[in-house]
């Protein structure tokens, strides 16, 4: 398989084998016009098998959340042909409608277009609580 090198872009690396289109939907990438490479099962001696993401374009999107989702993943910004920026994203203080309050005495049940807004209390752990009621996220 050969995919072509990037200009200026985004690399999401290091993702956690099958969960590259989880990230993908979760970015909205398929909203974007550039091009863009989801690579699933790639071999990694670190991993075994991890999944990659190209994105031909230097978005202006929030990866930070994605600390949530894996905090394995390694971000990769490369402009001008040349990786300018590596970093693993860090776990967001707060995140919204990544996951949702299992609550159902919570505002959130009755008021559906309230956000679902959860954060962090225990970066060890990691354990996020809702910010209306106060229940552990899952």
């Amino acid at each position: 398989m050969n995919i072509d090198s990037i200009t200026n872009g985004i690399v999401i690396d290091h993702i956690k084998a099958g969960k590259g289109m989880e990230i993908y939907k979760f970015l909205g990438l398929d909203a974007y016009e550039c091009s863009v490479a989801l690579i699933k099962n790639v071999p990694s001696k670190k991993m075994g098998k991890k999944d990659i993401i190209k994105i031909d374009s230097l978005l202006d999107i929030d990866l930070n959340a994605l600390g949530y989702i894996d905090p394995n993943i390694t971000i990769n910004v490369i402009k001008n042909e040349v990786r300018t920026e590596k970093y693993h994203p860090e776990l967001p203080e707060r995140i919204t409608n990544i996951i949702k309050c299992k609550n159902p005495r919570c505002i959130t049940t009755t008021e559906q277009e309230l956000p679902h807004i959860f954060k962090l209390t225990d970066k060890n752990g990691p354990v996020y609580r809702c910010l209306y009621c106060e229940t552990k996220a899952q």
